[in-house]
């Protein structure tokens, strides 16, 4: 599982991270660490666009095949 820790980055930086990780690991869970608010839609958004599902906890999102 790749995982980012993207706290203190003001999106779209995680959700430009997150994208990055998906292409470098096809197939696996990639787990993004983000405490910026707008993080959670970003990376929902991302998560449609790519074919993911999203699980997220508080700062913490899961981005699963």
């Amino acid at each position: 599982m790749a995982r980012i820790d993207a706290r203190g980055m003001r999106c779209p930086w995680p959700a430009i991270r997150a994208a990055k990780a998906l292409r470098e690991h096809p197939g696996e869970p990639v787990e993004v660490l983000a405490d910026d608010p707008a993080a959670a839609r970003e990376l929902g958004l991302l998560a449609e666009r790519m074919g993911r599902r999203i699980e997220a906890d508080d700062f913490r999102f899961r981005l699963l095949p």
